[in-house]
Parts: structure tokens; C-alpha cells; sequence
């Protein structure tokens, strides 16, 4: 603790006593307790291209419009699921992620992708969405891709894997980077992109994944794995 040299007035002893004991049993700044709204505690992110879906999802009253109680759902929809930044707006990475958990408990609910003994990769364009399955048994659970855009899109029915290049470069688009790449129809081929899965409006005509994802598919299939692609990346023409 530090004391200071007493002036004027309070030059006394007793004084300088008081004025000690004073300073034991007062809380110091710091050790005080961080009123109810502290800024750490705000929400304030505002209504986000996907807040219908997020409000639907989270069992929060569907209006479209963000309310405190919205934001910080989200907010912490976005905490438990590794979202970032974890800031309770309704976009694209949390709405992509909201797909993905909600496909986890049976991402072939519908039975849009065809039950096989073999192992089979389903390419759910419609949620943007790959799983392999084998007898109804999910082998890799749902994470979120990027398929084909207009003009490109990624070719629908059955494929299989024909040529595998772990550190592959695209001989079409400047060398860019495909690692993972499982080639399943022409130039198409399952393959991890870095930077934003999302973008772009969509790939050219590939299934991209993150690469974390990319390779752990990699480290599951195997030439000759059957892949199974259909319905529709959302905006674009069907």
C-alpha cells in the first residue's frame, strides 16, 4: 500500500491516522464489483440477411427483426457452435452452421441420397451440405460446401471417384490451389479451398470444403467411392 505525505490541515498525527485508517477499508477501483451493464454484457448486432431462419431455429418468436433477446441467442448459438466473431449477427457463417447442426441427428431424413451397402458420398446442393453413409449408418457427419455456380454447376447423379492429387493445382483457373482433391466427373472434383468457403457465388463447378474438412475426407474415401449429388445450389438457376 502506498501512503502519501500528509499537507496543511491534516499535517497531525492524529490526522494522518484517520486519514490511513480511511484507506484500509475503502475498496480500492479496481476491486469494485462491474455494474449490471457492463459493455461485455451488450448485444448489439443488427438484423442479420438470415434472421427468420436463425429465429426459427433457436425457438425465438419469427419477425425478421432483431430484438436484445435475438442477439444474444445468436450470440450464443455463435459461442457454442465456434463461430466467429461471436457477436449475435444473423449471417452467412452462422446461418451455413445452423444448417449443419440441424442436419447432424439424420442428415438423410429425407432419404434423398440412395442407401447402399458401400459407402456412399451424398452432395446435398440444396442445403450445401456433404455426409457419407454406408447401410444408413452416418460415416462422416454433414459439414458445409461450396458447389457450382450458373454456367458451372456441379454435375447432378451418380459418380465415383476416379483420381485422387493431395497437393493438386488447377491447370484451368492459374495454378490455383485444390488440396485433397478426389476427382469424381471430368474436371469436377471433391477438393478443400482456403480463404472463404462461402463466396464467390459459388465454385466452378467443384464441391469445395474447408481444408481441415477436406482432409478428413481424404483420410476416409478411396478411388472408386461412390459419390451421389443432387438438387439445387440455392440461388442459382435449377
Amino acid at each position: 500500500m502506498t501512503t502519501r505525505q500528509a499537507t496543511g490541515p491534516l499535517a497531525g498525527t492524529a490526522a494522518l491516522g484517520a486519514l490511513l485508517a480511511l484507506a484500509v477499508v475503502s475498496p480500492s477501483p479496481a476491486a469494485a464489483a462491474p455494474a449490471a451493464s457492463e459493455p461485455e454484457s451488450a448485444c448489439a448486432a443488427g438484423t442479420g440477411p438470415y434472421q427468420r431462419e436463425l429465429e426459427d431455429h433457436l425457438d425465438l418468436p419469427v419477425d425478421g427483426v432483431q430484438s436484445s433477446a435475438d442477439c444474444q441467442a445468436v450470440r450464443a448459438f455463435q459461442g457454442k457452435h465456434g463461430v466467429t466473431p461471436a457477436d449475435g449477427y444473423p449471417g452467412v457463417t452462422t446461418f451455413r452452421t445452423m444448417l449443419v447442426v440441424a442436419a447432424r441427428p439424420d442428415p438423410n431424413a429425407a432419404g434423398d441420397c440412395p442407401v447402399r451397402t458401400h459407402r456412399v458420398t451424398c452432395v446435398d446442393m440444396d442445403r450445401q451440405l456433404l455426409w457419407v453413409q454406408r447401410d444408413g449408418d452416418v460415416l462422416f457427419p454433414p459439414v458445409p460446401i461450396r458447389t457450382g455456380r450458373d454456367t458451372q454447376e456441379t454435375r447432378r447423379g451418380w459418380h465415383e471417384v476416379y483420381w485422387r492429387s493431395k497437393d493438386h493445382k488447377s491447370t484451368l483457373y492459374d495454378n490455383a490451389p485444390m488440396p485433397y482433391a478426389q476427382f469424381f466427373d471430368g474436371g469436377q472434383a471433391l477438393h478443400g479451398t482456403r480463404g472463404f468457403l462461402y463466396g464467390h457465388g459459388g465454385s466452378a463447378g467443384c464441391v469445395n470444403l474447408t481444408e481441415p474438412d477436406a482432409e478428413r475426407l481424404w483420410n476416409l474415401l478411396t478411388k472408386g467411392d461412390a459419390i451421389y449429388v443432387w438438387g439445387t445450389k440455392p440461388g442459382t438457376e435449377d
